[in-house]
């Protein structure tokens, strides 16, 4: 009897020792990336599709860009023709630069157009819990105060032409995926 009742109690110990924490559930929110969505400029309630996609970050090696086609092998897994985009901005610094280029793989180098866009953010890390860590929440900021800006910045390097018509910021707080943070008529 008192070895069932050790027994017993060895294992309710151990099995104390486990926290339901231990383990970070995948469906868990994480640092949220920025959400974009696609319009058509001339119907602006009508969504559309990006012909190409490619987006790099500033720095990225050998120009690889985000991956959006997890199952693709080649290049292609670089590309999306979607409406609806997520990219993540970086934690370590309060900006993050993009190349967003349109139709990037097309045969005729002047069918491909490049815009750049520069986000500008603090950042905050929120404790998730022991084992998930911590995650990071932006919120868009004006790159400048005198005069105050807007918390992005469009270029077009290439001289080719903006693709990306209107810009239109949806929520400053990036917090969660659930919605998009910014529309981009074309």
């Amino acid at each position: 009897m008192k070895k069932i009742i050790s027994l017993l109690l060895i294992f309710t110990f151990g099995l104390s020792s486990c926290e339901k924490d231990d383990i970070c559930d995948a469906n868990t929110p994480t640092t949220p990336r920025l959400v974009i969505s696609f319009f058509e400029n001339k119907a602006p309630a009508v969504p559309k599709n990006v012909i190409n996609l490619k987006v790099v970050g500033e720095g990225s090696p050998n120009g690889t860009g985000i991956i959006f086609n997890k199952t693709a092998t080649d290049s292609t897994q670089y590309i999306t023709s979607a409406n609806t985009i997520s990219i993540p901005l970086r934690t370590d610094k309060d900006s993050t630069t993009y190349s967003f280029i349109y139709d990037a793989y097309n045969s005729n180098p002047a069918a491909v157009n490049t815009d750049v866009i520069t986000f500008y953010y603090t950042r905050q890390n929120v404790y998730v819990s022991r084992a998930c860590g911590f995650k990071t929440i932006f919120a868009l900021q004006p790159s400048s105060t005198d005069p105050p800006t807007i918390p992005f910045l469009q270029t077009d390097p290439a001289g080719d032409g903006f693709w990306m018509q209107r810009l239109i910021l949806q929520t400053y707080n990036i917090d969660s995926e659930n919605e998009a943070h910014l529309k981009i008529y074309f």
